[in-house]
């Protein structure tokens, strides 16, 4: 097996032609920042991203708040089962559909993902 190595041109040094390399991504990495889809992807991700984490805490912590100071969930809902049971089953059924609509909101960040990288000539 043989690993092909980078030629480094005359007259310069191998930490040099590293710097060099270290210049190119900064450049990119430049690039990709102030491109106006990587600020529209940001600004769609956080769009998204911290009105559901503000829903999934206040909805999680509403359970054991609501358990351990009132009775109101005490009450039953159906039959033996009471409101308490109803509202944990539900947490399942939040937490599902949280993961489900991430995933499909994720495809469209991934669609941006690739403008930015078409934009910018982009790599990985």
């Amino acid at each position: 097996m043989f690993v092909e190595e980078e030629e480094i041109p005359m007259g310069k040094s191998a930490s040099a032609h590293k710097g060099d390399g270290q210049q190119k991504t900064s450049n990119y990495y430049a690039a990709v920042i102030q491109s106006e889809t990587f600020k529209e992807l940001l600004r769609k991700k956080r769009a998204f991203i911290l009105p559901s984490s503000i829903f999934f805490f206040v909805f999680y912590f509403t359970l054991p708040i609501l358990t351990s100071y009132f009775t109101v969930l005490n009450q039953p809902a159906f039959g033996a089962i009471t409101w308490a049971w109803v509202f944990a089953f539900a947490q399942f059924i939040m937490t599902w559909g949280l993961c489900i609509l991430y995933t499909k909101r994720a495809e469209q960040f991934d669609q941006l993902v690739e403008k930015i990288k078409q934009e910018t000539g982009g790599r990985g």
